[in-house]
């Protein structure tokens, strides 16, 4: 159980923003990614993974 909650995925910003929606520039700023080929390690949880999939143009999961 303790295992599960210490899950975690590493995404990374590979398109920039310009002329995209606001709402997925507010949502990369929300996983905490700023600058193209930025990238996080982020818990993973259903909340992180809807963002992940709202923004999969500009996020790749890396390695």
């Amino acid at each position: 159980m303790a295992n599960e909650s210490n899950k975690t995925v590493k995404v990374r910003l590979v398109r920039g923003l310009r002329g995209t929606q606001s709402r997925h520039r507010l949502s990369v700023k929300a996983l905490g990614l700023n600058k193209l080929n930025d990238v996080r390690e982020l818990k993973d949880s259903p909340q992180v993974r809807g963002l992940i999939n709202q923004l999969r143009v500009e996020l790749r999961l890396a390695d």
